[in-house]
């Protein structure tokens, strides 16, 4: 099972972080410089929750807006 919301599907996402090293212009500067750029992970914020479906209880992976917006049935 991958990491990723049960209920809308919200998983990780890829992007870049990028360093720059120099004084930006409208401080007086030369200009920012990018010396690296190196690969990243964004991650939801997912949680372990207990949810009965089907007369059964289960743990599932949901994101906190998921768990917030009140879309799953949380065991009591």
């Amino acid at each position: 099972m991958p990491k990723a919301c049960a209920i809308c599907g919200k998983k990780a996402v890829y992007g870049n972080k990028i360093t720059r090293r120099g004084m930006a212009r409208r401080k007086g500067g030369a200009g920012q410089k990018i010396t690296g750029i190196a690969r990243r992970k964004f991650m939801p914020n997912l949680q372990r929750v207990k949810t009965v479906s089907n007369g059964s209880t289960q743990r599932i992976y949901a994101c906190t807006k998921c768990i917030k917006a009140d879309k799953i049935n949380k065991k009591a």
